[in-house]
């Protein structure tokens, strides 16, 4: 099974992956079936381990491959990481400052009747917003095997994916559960937690095809990827770990986190 999918196309595998990530923040969502309050600490943890993941798959995955690339292109290095980079980041600044201005808006205009679907919206749309970079990012790394570069391999895009779906899951039961306690049906809330995890390989097969299609980009979109990762590690997914009573154990679940992906990219890279 495992070479099946290592012989499969870049995109082909970047669906996969990312069709993996959705899933996961659509069984994040369905716990609305089972549960009105999820345990905390156990959502904090996977956020904690997640964030560790990503951190150390930012270097290995697509930075570390992105500088090596640029240098192979004959490329400023250090200018075109650092551009993709500052610019991953940059792009969901603007997304969380769009958010916070329309919400704002919301909250002073806000009527009854329809408050709650504003809500969801409101909610999709930040979640979204990050998933996109996020489906990004593991098409590129897969997109990237084809060249050959050092860290560029199926299973350290499969370990980025694998920690992209982690934080997928209270993602999406961040969305589901809230809006059943709102009066919405088990089915109706099921339906608005998944749906944010739906762009993700939409954009995950996009930044496949644009990494095999037009290579002299992919260094920029490997720094682009890495950016936009730490940006959602530093806004949500530490500061929401850490808001726990228990937050040194959730700082372990990042150093956890961090080295299994460090060791894995390490030793299979």
């Amino acid at each position: 099974m495992i070479d099946f999918f290592n012989n499969l196309n870049p995109i082909v595998q970047a669906l996969i992956a990312t069709c993996f990530t959705w899933g996961i923040t659509l069984l994040g969502a369905s716990l609305v079936f089972f549960f009105k309050k999820v345990n905390k600490n156990i959502m904090d943890g996977m956020l904690g381990f997640a964030a560790g993941v990503m951190i150390a798959a930012s270097f290995w995955s697509l930075l570390s491959p992105a500088i090596e690339m640029a240098e192979n292109l004959k490329m400023i290095s250090w200018l075109v990481v650092f551009v993709g980079f500052f610019a991953g980041g940059l792009l969901l600044f603007l997304g969380d400052r769009i958010f916070n201005h329309f919400d704002n808006k919301l909250s002073k205009n806000n009527k009854k009747d329809n408050s709650s679907f504003k809500r969801v919206l409101m909610l999709i749309f930040s979640i979204t917003l990050h998933n996109i970079p996020e489906g990004l990012a593991v098409g590129v790394a897969f997109g990237s095997i084809f060249y050959g570069l050092e860290g560029a391999t199926v299973a350290s895009a499969s370990i980025l994916a694998l920690g992209i779906g982690l934080q997928n899951f209270p993602e999406g039961t961040a969305v589901s559960v809230p809006l059943r306690r709102e009066g919405f049906s088990r089915k109706q809330a099921f339906f608005w937690g998944q749906l944010s995890g739906i762009v993700e390989p939409i954009s995950g097969v996009i930044g496949a095809l644009l990494v095999l299609k037009i290579r002299f980009i992919l260094p920029f979109l490997l720094a682009f990827a890495a950016g936009a990762m730490i940006y959602v590690v530093v806004q949500e997914l530490i500061p929401a770990s850490q808001a726990n009573e228990k937050k040194e154990k959730m700082a372990l679940f990042t150093l956890i986190g961090f080295s299994v992906m460090m060791i894995l990219d390490v030793a299979l890279g």
